[in-house]
């Protein structure tokens, strides 16, 4: 399995995680310029955009390390068009982190971090 394919795995595995825990998710791969974030989702309470990383081993550290300061910043900004599209400005939001190892074998593990950065 590719990367691309190893990554659409994973966001479709963070999908049924999120659906499977009582969001709605809202849409998924949403671009702006050259930016994207993986899943927007919905609790009762708030929007959350959430940022999706899928390994098929641990060789390069765990995946939830791979979220640097410019993906946070990218998301901020899609995050920012997205709202904004909906004339939600205002609206409460998170952002998390769905880490997935393994997507779709017997010892896949997804872990989520909820909350796991701030718009600074």
């Amino acid at each position: 399995m590719n990367h691309v394919e190893l990554g659409r795995l994973g966001e479709e595995r963070a999908a049924e995680h999120l659906a499977s825990n009582g969001y709605m998710v809202l849409d998924r791969n949403y671009r702006f310029m050259r930016a994207e974030v993986d899943i927007v989702a919905a609790t009762e309470r708030e929007i959350v955009f959430v940022e999706v990383k899928t390994r098929s081993s641990t060789s390069f550290g765990e995946p939830e390390e791979h979220v640097d300061d410019k993906k946070r910043r990218q998301l901020f900004k899609v995050a920012e068009a997205w709202l904004h599209e909906r004339r939600m400005e205002g609206s409460p939001v998170r952002f998390d982190v769905i880490s997935i190892l393994k997507p779709g074998k017997r010892d896949e593990k997804i872990t989520h971090f909820e909350g796991a950065f701030w718009y600074l």
